[in-house]
């Protein structure tokens, strides 16, 4: 039997509209490319150290830019080098000048250089405001000792007449 042509459209039809999807590869890779240079262009202008609440920073109206290298965080009860746990500060003993585990971390870290610097490796001290004098000299005597003679401690940018802003800055 013979269809008709109104069968044979609605045939036509029901075959192209039930088709499997295809997918334009082109315009996904100009748009995946598109976003790998904004990620590429916008991630390269942070200047911002990680700042957590367990380390409230001091205050200061330093200018200066951070600078991303080696950090070093005393937070309430341990010292952390780059997020790594390497001392605890019940373990310290009072009369030491020196920290072993922050000692042994950053010796390990040098060693990864193929050589130091004249003027030694930069590093940053984030350490809150309440934090005890003593225990901050051994921290950066114990950075000197292992060649770590540019030593910068993070603060809290103030604006003298805007106050606090966000993030810590080298100071």
């Amino acid at each position: 039997m013979k269809t008709s042509r109104k069968a044979r459209r609605i045939q036509r039809h029901y075959s192209r509209m039930h088709k499997p999807g295809g997918l334009n590869l082109v315009s996904l890779m100009d748009i995946f490319t598109i976003l790998v240079f904004f990620l590429m262009v916008n991630s390269s202008d942070v200047k911002v150290l990680q700042n957590t609440a367990d380390v409230p920073l001091p205050e200061s109206t330093a200018r200066q830019e951070a600078v991303e290298n080696l950090t070093v965080r005393v937070t309430g009860e341990s010292i952390l080098v780059q997020g790594k746990e390497v001392a605890r500060l019940e373990g310290i003993e009072t009369g030491d000048t020196h920290i072993s585990g922050l000692s042994e971390e950053l010796a390990w870290r040098r060693a990864r250089w193929a050589e130091v610097p004249e003027e030694g490796l930069a590093v940053t001290i984030m350490a809150g405001r309440d934090t005890d004098y003593r225990l901050l000299r051994k921290v950066m005597q114990t950075c000197v000792d292992e060649q770590y003679r540019q030593v910068r401690l993070a603060v809290e940018s103030v604006d003298v007449a805007e106050g606090p802003k966000e993030g810590p800055h080298n100071g």
